[in-house]
């Protein structure tokens, strides 16, 4: 594959991320948050079985283990995002939801001891201002859905914090569907305790289950661990900043959101400091052969 062509299916899979904000949103007129959240997964990790059925056969203890304990911090993301979209704009949580990206090198001193460098700490600083201005109203208030989903940029942070320290030791496929499937059996005890799941949902809605669950999850992990070989770490990451951008469209475009001057200038601050934080060190190899070999394992951003 030429690298032109990687980019372009790169892109492709950040454009179907960004349109499920919207799905979601519209399908939780009919479904509950920790319900849809746990079909999803279940489909998600039935499609990624069959997908990559050789080489589940090699899966250890090890896998379970690590990629059970990563799949917490990945359903506690989904969930609190699934929660937050009942009560704010898919734009504003697609931007909101980019933080994870600023929020992991403060993580990442905490827990592993990787102080952050300038360009990831100018990154934090843009990203910060650009929330006050997405999220805080003339009172200085914020809405509960962006606390949930801010609560969601925290718990990816925290996913892709300890991926960073258990994938080097096993295989990434194997780890990525081991945390899928945690996924699915967390939102679905979840629904059991606190909702009351179904199967009689609407076509309209089974449909944002089975797009979120298979397209944007199970196949954008599919092709995103074939084309990311051809590929370089910046091109991914620019591409991948795409996202929220994509999110507000669908947003205006399917649901009539219209994010104000204010908010569009936290907008612009949260993509600025994505930016900065991944790229602004100049600490990313351009070599395609250092990228990660899972979407999933080594990323939050598989919405």
């Amino acid at each position: 594959m030429k690298r032109w062509q990687a980019d372009a299916t790169l892109a492709l899979i950040a454009l179907i991320w960004g349109s499920t904000f919207v799905m979601v949103k519209n399908a939780l007129d009919a479904v509950e948050p920790m319900t849809f959240v746990g079909w999803r997964f279940w489909l998600a990790s039935l499609f990624l079985v069959i997908l990559f059925r050789r080489r589940m056969r090699g899966l250890v203890r090890g896998e379970v283990l690590a990629g059970g304990l990563i799949g917490v911090w990945l359903a506690l993301g989904y969930i609190f995002q699934t929660i937050g979209l009942q009560t704010t704009t898919s734009a504003k949580a697609g931007f909101i939801t980019g933080l994870s990206v600023v929020i992991v090198p403060v993580l990442a001193t905490a827990l592993l001891r990787r102080p952050p460098g300038r360009g990831a700490s100018a990154g934090i600083v843009a990203a910060t201002v650009g929330l006050g201005f997405l999220s805080l109203d003339r009172n200085l208030r914020v809405q509960s859905g962006d606390l949930w989903v801010l609560g969601c940029a925290f718990a990816f942070a925290l996913h892709i914090v300890t991926v960073s320290r258990f994938s080097p030791h096993y295989d990434a496929v194997r780890l990525a569907v081991v945390q899928i499937a945690t996924v699915a059996v967390l939102a679905t005890g979840a629904a059991l305790a606190f909702e009351t799941p179904r199967a009689s949902l609407p076509a309209d809605t089974w449909f944002a289950i089975a797009f979120t669950g298979v397209a944007a999850t199970a196949l954008a992990f599919g092709l995103q661990v074939y084309v990311q070989r051809f590929t370089t770490p910046t091109h991914t990451a620019l591409l991948f900043s795409l996202e929220p951008v994509f999110a507000a469209l669908f947003g205006w475009a399917l649901a009539s959101e219209v994010l104000g001057a204010k908010e569009l200038v936290g907008c612009g601050l949260i993509l600025a400091g994505m930016l900065v934080a991944e790229l602004g060190d100049g600490q990313v190899s351009e070599s395609p052969a250092s990228l990660p070999a899972s979407p999933v394992a080594g990323d939050a951003r598989s919405k």
